[in-house]
């Protein structure tokens, strides 16, 4: 667990807490359990939890970072990142969403600092450039410092109608000197993954913004807002904070985080929280969500393939995504169209790229079968 204090009275102290509890399964057969997708280098060499601590390292000192992960997977974040103290991780004893995972940050942050300022990422989203990243938070620091209720996110604008995303509509826009040049608007309205006519609409309407999922706010008045919205949540996780200098804090941990039910913090508090502000992200943006998204960051061959592999071979093949992990091994692929092509030592997937629901599938059909070897 983190220790800090405030740099100087009345100025709250700034932490990185960065989600990286995710099985990535749409990633199969690359993502396995014991490494899934922010553990994989799916755009360069670094995997993508590396990244995301990186882009935090030049706004928050190591010392002030944390990942939250399951106990499976620490083990390999330790070592991955050895230059990291090992208590910045701390463990989720069970998947619980991301309302769960963020209000047990804030109950660690509050316990030590009680003036602390959190700034929450996914661990697997590709954002580029950093320095605009940096700008926004900087910007979303100085809301917070000024209005310790309110609750700030980063709104992507969006590009098509993703009914897997959920949206922000904006409302009216807030002016401050201390903006940067960003546009900051008064959150209407938050809503989660809408049908695809509903997303259509958003799209059109062009007040709408995908939802990044990276947050800023005070750890007390995240606290707070999940004690009034999601009080059942909340009392959870007061036993657990009147427990953590106790003997016994790891039993009560377990025991109290169990009976958490499971929900994001967009439904837990975001939904209706009074008090939003959105900053429209000026940096490029992808949750790489699945084996297509690799075609948006990754310039095609003139022939609208997408490869990630040592050696191969491509005739007559169109709009195909090729992905090997052996640089020694020959991929070759004849007369296709618009596949999904991925080869690790143990496991290979072809399928249609347009496949999505088929692509879900794999996973549990694998458990069912009992192949727990390929998962």
């Amino acid at each position: 667990m983190l220790r800090g204090t405030s740099t100087k009275k009345g100025i709250p102290m700034l932490y990185g807490v960065i989600m990286a509890g995710g099985i990535g399964t749409r990633f199969w057969p690359e993502s396995r359990g014991l490494r899934p997708k922010q553990l994989l280098p799916l755009v360069n060499s670094k995997t993508m939890l590396e990244t995301a601590v990186t882009r935090l390292r030049a706004l928050i000192p190591p010392e002030r970072l944390m990942i939250a992960t399951t106990e499976r997977l620490a083990p390999q974040i330790r070592e991955l990142m050895p230059e990291l103290n090992p208590n910045s991780i701390f463990i989720e004893p069970l998947k619980r969403d991301t309302a769960p995972c963020i209000g047990l940050a804030a109950t660690y942050l509050v316990h030590n600092d009680p003036d602390a300022v959190m700034v929450v990422t996914p661990s697997d989203h590709l954002i580029a450039p950093e320095a605009e990243f940096h700008r926004a938070i900087r910007v979303a620091v100085r809301l917070v410092e000024e209005n310790p209720d309110v609750l700030v996110t980063l709104g992507i604008r969006p590009t098509y109608p993703a009914p897997t995303f959920g949206y922000i509509e904006r409302g009216e826009r807030v002016e401050r000197e201390f903006l940067e040049g960003l546009t900051c608007f008064q959150v209407r309205q938050f809503c989660e993954k809408p049908p695809r006519e509903l997303a259509e609409a958003y799209l059109a309407a062009g007040t709408f913004y995908w939802n990044s999922g990276i947050f800023v706010w005070r750890a007390s008045t995240i606290l707070q807002a999940l004690a009034q919205l999601a009080p059942d949540v909340y009392h959870c996780l007061a036993r657990i904070a009147a427990a953590v200098d106790a003997p016994n804090f790891h039993d009560v941990l377990r025991e109290e985080f169990a009976k958490i039910r499971p929900i994001s913090i967009d439904y837990a508090v975001m939904q209706e929280y009074p008090t939003k502000l959105v900053i429209e992200a000026p940096f490029r943006w992808d949750d790489l969500g699945n084996w297509r998204a690799l075609e948006r960051v990754i310039s095609p061959d003139s022939s609208g393939n997408t490869v990630m592999a040592g050696r191969h071979l491509l005739i007559d093949t169109r709009g195909s995504i090729l992905r090997s992990t052996d640089p020694n091994h020959l991929v070759v692929l004849v007369g296709v169209e618009d596949l999904i092509v991925v080869t690790t030592p143990d496991a290979t997937l072809v399928a249609r790229k347009d496949d999505e629901e088929g692509l879900r599938r794999i996973v549990p059909l694998l458990a069912d079968l009992g192949w727990t070897e390929y998962l």
